[in-house]
């Protein structure tokens, strides 16, 4: 049972990498296309309607998706602080409840998405811009996506938690 929950969170952690450094390209996209935009709108007074809202789009999913990235290399925001004064083996333990309590905010959260994300999927709603796309919808089904891909992700952080295999866990510093 072990090797398949190891197994598990080996496959969860090299999809979240993979997805992670794929979203980088994402960010790149949205920065040539805002440079484009402005080259555009000054130079040539020529400004489009869909610049703004795909670079948007685009920052935004790369945001959403790189959420099992950011997870696997414990790289969210936390109190470093806290970390120094209670020890390791206290701050393992502050580790487990702020998974356990994540995973749980998560899983509230899904099943909030649930219903809209279900609903745009029988009726595209739209954004209402010039473009007029369907970014609303595209963002919901995208939100609840990557809750559950976070919720994925820390469940193998648990799992290495309780398997004593998390690698570095310093965070930012």
């Amino acid at each position: 049972m072990k090797r398949i929950f190891a197994g598990y969170a080996d496959a969860m952690d090299s999809f979240s990498v993979f997805v992670g450094q794929a979203c980088s390209v994402l960010f790149f996209a949205c920065i040539a296309i805002s440079a484009a935009e402005v080259v555009l709108r000054y130079g040539f007074n020529a400004p489009t309607l869909w610049s703004t809202e795909l670079a948007m789009t685009l920052c935004a999913s790369a945001w959403v998706l790189s959420v099992g990235y950011v997870t696997q290399r414990h790289r969210h925001i936390s109190i470093t602080m806290l970390e120094l004064i209670v020890g390791e083996r206290v701050w393992r333990k502050f580790r487990l409840i702020q998974m356990l309590i994540a995973t749980g905010a998560l899983f509230v959260l899904t099943m909030a998405l649930y219903h809209p994300a279900a609903k745009v999927m029988g009726r595209t709603e739209y954004s209402g811009t010039a473009m007029n796309s369907p970014q609303p919808t595209y963002l919901k089904i995208l939100l609840f996506v990557g809750c559950i891909f976070y919720i994925l992700q820390l469940l193998a952080n648990i799992i290495r938690w309780f398997q004593h295999t998390e690698g570095d866990v310093t965070g930012g510093h």
